[in-house]
């Protein structure tokens, strides 16, 4: 244990009881820098990201959890390794596609459960470098987003179905592991040996992105991951950098967001975000398909409306959208994910005002009226183009009503804070946007 940086502390202190029975040790005097505030603040107004899964589990075709869901054996399946060959990789495509789409950052699969490392690490044999390819796909994908002018954030994976020492959780338990050779203190070190390197050797980095945490949630003891002493580590590398951990829970200290999976937050339709709403920045993760790594027979792709929807919804409750797509084992993004970044760019380029820079707006009826919000204007987003009126209550003087983003304004009543105007809007219309100049707004 690295008692120079511990302050135990149990959740049940921190938080008022103890959550899914997880012990942490964890830094209760967590202070952001002013790098780090900012930093926040810019991540709550870049609106949507794009997630990549990557790994040498894409050469299989079944997604990212093959390896566990099938009980392969973890030597059978490391031998995929070496006829990993993505020689279609090309990082400038990639990112110039997902800029072009609107998305402000890209979230990287640095190592995901499998415990193949997709960077030049010199902590574990089993990487990118010890692959036909034998090139460091992060660097590649740094170098070009540092370019572009966007965002990188690296996921992290907190457990292994590969290494020894990582102690056995609820996943994983078919892979041949040897749970007697589990040792905590060895896969700690190594974990965070890792995070210097990808925080030291590849520029900025806008956030750290976990997961795995409810691996042990079955635990009869509660497991202390030692977060606070990581935490620590990022934030001393890089102050600015964000901690955001996927735990399904409500934030710990030391985190700078909060992660909602396959859920817009306050909603809990995938029964993995019940967690309550804090006051950090937001943000939900979400799949183009079913899966988050590639899976060839997965071609369920959400239409493009319902990913316009999905963002929209999202910003609406002041949340960032982080959009998943899962490459090819060839290097490509798989056609249908590029067609529709290429869609929703149109879309964005068209309406972004309404969405980037925005809070949620407070004013929705269910998912066909939502709202965001810039200062005192209100964007109303009609997401039903069947409905023939609107009528909201606006806890504010309303000045100017007109259509977005062509500005043409609108005939509308305004009586006892309630708006009513009638609407045409046209069949194929994604989005109806209104704008709502107002004065007095809180």
């Amino acid at each position: 244990m690295k008692t120079a940086f511990r302050k135990s502390f149990l959740l049940a202190t921190l938080c008022g009881g103890l959550l899914m029975g997880q012990a942490q040790t964890v830094s209760a005097d967590y202070t952001p820098t002013a790098e780090n505030l900012q930093a926040r603040r810019e991540f709550a107004d870049s609106k949507f990201g794009i997630f990549l899964h990557w790994g040498i589990y894409s050469l299989f075709a079944q997604g990212e959890w093959y390896m566990t869901n099938a009980n392969l054996s973890k030597d059978e399946y490391a031998k995929a390794a070496d006829a990993f060959y993505p020689h279609r990789f090309d990082a400038k495509a990639w990112v110039s596609a997902i800029k072009a789409a609107g998305a402000k950052y890209i979230c990287f699969t640095t190592r995901h459960h499998d415990g193949f490392s997709m960077w030049n690490t010199q902590y574990s044999d089993y990487n990118i470098m010890n692959t036909p390819y034998g090139r460091d796909i992060l660097q590649q994908l740094a170098d070009e987003c540092h370019l572009q002018g966007i965002r990188l954030h690296l996921y992290y994976s907190h457990i292994d179905w590969t290494r020894d020492d990582y102690p056995m959780g609820r996943t994983g338990r078919g892979t041949g592991k040897d749970p007697r050779l589990a040792n905590w203190d060895s896969y700690y070190d190594f974990m965070n040996n890792q995070l210097r390197e990808l925080l030291t050797n590849y520029g900025e980095v806008g956030a750290i992105w976990f997961d795995g945490h409810w691996d042990r949630d079955q635990d009869s003891i509660p497991f202390d991951w030692q977060l606070g002493p990581q935490y620590e580590l990022i934030h001393q590398l890089q102050p600015a950098c964000l901690v955001g951990n996927n735990h399904h829970l409500s934030p710990f200290p030391g985190e700078d967001i909060q992660i909602f999976e396959r859920d817009v937050p306050g909603e809990n339709k995938a029964g993995l975000s019940g967690q309550s709403v804090a006051d950090l920045p937001l943000e939900t993760c979400q799949t183009m398909n079913g899966m988050w790594g590639y899976k060839v027979a997965d071609q369920n792709y959400k239409s493009t409306p319902e990913l316009i929807h999905l963002l929209v919804r999202t910003a609406a409750k002041g949340a960032n959208l982080l959009l998943n797509i899962g490459p090819q084992p060839n290097g490509e993004l798989p056609a249908a994910a590029l067609q529709r970044l290429q869609e929703i760019g149109a879309w964005t380029r068209a309406n972004g005002k309404a969405i980037y820079g925005t809070r949620a707006g407070g004013i929705a009826q269910g998912d066909t009226i939502v709202s965001t919000r810039r200062g005192e204007t209100l964007y109303l987003h009609v997401l039903d183009p069947s409905l023939t009126q609107l009528q909201v209550n606006i806890p504010a003087r309303v000045r100017e009503v007109r259509s977005f983003p062509d500005g043409r304004p609108l005939k509308y009543m305004f009586r006892r804070n309630c708006l009513t105007l009638d609407l045409d809007i046209p069949e194929d219309c994604i989005d109806y946007i209104i704008e709502v100049r107002c004065g007095g707004l809180d």
